[in-house]
């Protein structure tokens, strides 16, 4: 089968397998008990990751995350490890003895490119959230439970904080990474590179963001927070030919009982359209292949199309704490054919292995794709995904940014590599000083009216 094929073809996993991992994953729970929701003020942090350290002593205890004052926009734009010495190197030389610790992912970057390699620093476990955060997730752990439809579709008695700090079955595991806190609402401007691998590099979007997470916003409890945790707004500036071109998302909280809403506004069509299908894996126009709409965050969007399965925690080396890398260059951090890796900071943590194949009569250009999810803030922060031959095609890695002034630890710039073809994506990449922390925005401004009046300014 051709390459090109493997990019388009959608696969369908044959029913019986699926629904045996189905069943031995299980698709509904309810929240667990209070006793068990007690471990969240012990051996737990509030989010549910392990409060001790390893036995090695190479993972220390968490101790509350680096909280600083609150900051009007959240993210300090300096690096506050700058002066950590690096402990080592994982280069070709070594890589073997490192690789328990690496995603399959990394490691096929090891062997495609000789000079690929990793700075591992000392670890620090510097995410920390508010107070109010905290006491909500107390209050999801005994009562947040899968919508009628099923977990795979939906969540519900949840607001304010991860819904499943206890997971028992990977999609509540995704759930978490889905509903991690960001904030409430935030402004950004935002833009996306592509290196296809022969040297050149190619800034292939620039965009203005409002977003708000109405799951977060002040005082959300499981009835006000509706059927949407996230909605934003873009509006392109670069490049030149797609300047004034617009885009709103909204993400449901439940697929089966509220549609995915999008519209695009072209300003050469002078209308704003609807985009349905601007979800799960249709190309995101703006990746050049690299990307497909539920890649963005590592994962993003409906589960509907998988049955994750978890298969527990791993000790890995994973991009944390770059902070250093919102204040150089995308030509500094950009390699010809990988990220330039001497700018990015690699530490070591827990993760959590999350597994999806596709579900009963699904189907998704990558029919297997697997996760790793910090226990610390139950982010995704690599993710790998297979074409339908089973072969390694895609790998994701977002670089972990801390902001004491929120406070959190947030997903960072993104890189995606094809792992077939070559070349790569560097994206969400802040302009340096424009991440803002904002109040809720009103739910007018991500209404095809307000982009329309974007497109006339």
């Amino acid at each position: 089968m051709s390459t090109n094929s493997r990019r388009t073809l959608a696969v369908t996993l044959p029913l019986l397998a699926t629904v045996s991992l189905a069943l031995a994953d299980g698709t509904a729970r309810a929240a667990v008990t209070p006793d068990e929701a007690a471990a969240l003020q012990g051996r737990l942090t509030p989010i549910g990751a392990e409060r001790a350290g390893n036995q090695a002593g190479t993972i220390p205890p968490w101790t509350g995350g680096l909280v600083g004052p609150p900051a009007a926009s959240g993210l300090p734009w300096s690096d506050p490890f700058a002066g950590d010495r690096e402990l080592f190197t994982i280069d070709a030389s070594n890589v073997r003895a490192h690789a328990a610790n690496l995603p399959e992912g990394a490691l096929a970057l090891f062997r495609r490119y000789p000079d690929y390699r990793m700075h591992v620093f000392a670890t620090r476990r510097t995410a920390g959230f508010p107070q109010t955060v905290y006491a909500a997730v107390a209050r999801n752990a005994v009562r947040a439970h899968a919508a009628p439809s099923g977990i795979a579709e939906g969540v519900a008695g949840a607001a304010g904080g991860i819904p499943f700090p206890i997971p028992a079955n990977g999609a509540e595991a995704m759930w978490n990474h889905l509903l991690a806190f960001w904030g409430a609402a935030r402004e950004a401007h935002i833009r996306t590179y592509v290196a296809p691998g022969d040297g050149t590099t190619e800034l292939t979007a620039g965009y203005s963001e409002i977003t708000d997470f109405p799951y977060y916003a002040p005082g959300a409890t499981p009835e006000s927070v509706g059927p949407y945790y996230y909605r934003t707004r873009r509006l392109m500036d670069a490049p030149p030919a797609l300047v004034g071109q617009g885009y709103i998302g909204w993400q449901p909280l439940d697929v089966s009982a509220s549609p995915f809403v999008a519209w695009l506004n072209h300003p050469g069509e002078h209308r704003v359209r609807r985009a349905p299908s601007f979800s799960y894996d249709t190309p995101d126009p703006n990746a050049s292949g690299y990307e497909s709409m539920d890649d963005y965050y590592l994962f993003f969007g409906g589960q509907d199309r998988y049955v994750f399965r978890l298969l527990g925690k791993r000790e890995m080396f994973v991009p944390y704490n770059n902070n250093r890398l919102a204040l150089i260059p995308a030509s500094q951090a950009m390699g010809p054919v990988h990220a330039n890796q001497d700018d990015l900071r690699y530490e070591l943590h827990r993760v959590w292995v999350v597994e999806g194949v596709l579900a009963p009569g699904r189907h998704h250009v990558a029919p297997r794709r697997r996760f790793y999810l910090d226990e610390d803030t139950w982010l995704a922060v690599y993710s790998e995904g297979w074409d339908e031959d089973g072969v390694l095609w895609k790998f994701a890695q977002s670089t972990m940014m801390a902001m004491p002034g929120v406070p959190a630890v947030i997903g960072g710039s993104e890189f995606f590599y094809d792992l077939i073809q070559g070349g790569y994506c560097y994206d969400f990449v802040f302009s340096p000083g424009s991440y803002k922390l904002t109040a809720m925005h009103s739910p007018d401004a991500f209404g095809p009216e307000a982009m329309a009046a974007d497109s006339l300014r």
